[in-house]
């Protein structure tokens, strides 16, 4: 039979704290203390006028408010429907087509360029005069 450590039995006297000199009120201990332990945010902030008191919400129409935004989005947005905005840039459809070519110097020997142009219309239309007899 081996014997056992007294680590695991109960101490014949328990020890009590505060039975030395100065050891029982801790306030006696020392005069200094943390500013972490003193009291701090006393005083709580209270809303002003203007950032939603209770009063403030009771009196405004939130209806009436709801439905000047809905006017004023349904304004917006037949006035984008009906005519061009000027912060957009204009279609192409809406470009002169002056204004396309104001970049550009003039040629005056442009003419030739007409001449193969028609043509080739021309040709084009014999073509189609072509495929139309065939089909009939």
């Amino acid at each position: 039979f081996q014997k056992m450590t007294t680590a695991h039995r109960p101490t014949f006297n328990p020890a009590r704290g505060g039975s030395g000199r100065a050891e029982g009120d801790l306030s006696k201990l020392s005069q200094q203390y943390s500013s972490k332990d003193m009291p701090s945010h006393k005083t709580l902030k209270y809303r002003q006028t203007g950032q939603g008191t209770g009063d403030e919400l009771r009196r405004r129409d939130l209806r009436r408010e709801l439905e000047d935004k809905e006017r004023t989005v349904r304004d917006k947005k037949s006035n984008k429907d009906g005519g061009s905005s000027s912060s957009k840039r204009p279609r192409m459809e809406e470009i002169e087509a002056s204004a396309i070519d104001a970049d550009e110097p003039y040629e005056e020997n442009s003419g030739s360029d007409s001449d193969s142009d028609e043509d080739d219309t021309a040709a084009l239309m014999e073509e189609l005069a072509k495929i139309k007899k065939e089909r009939a």
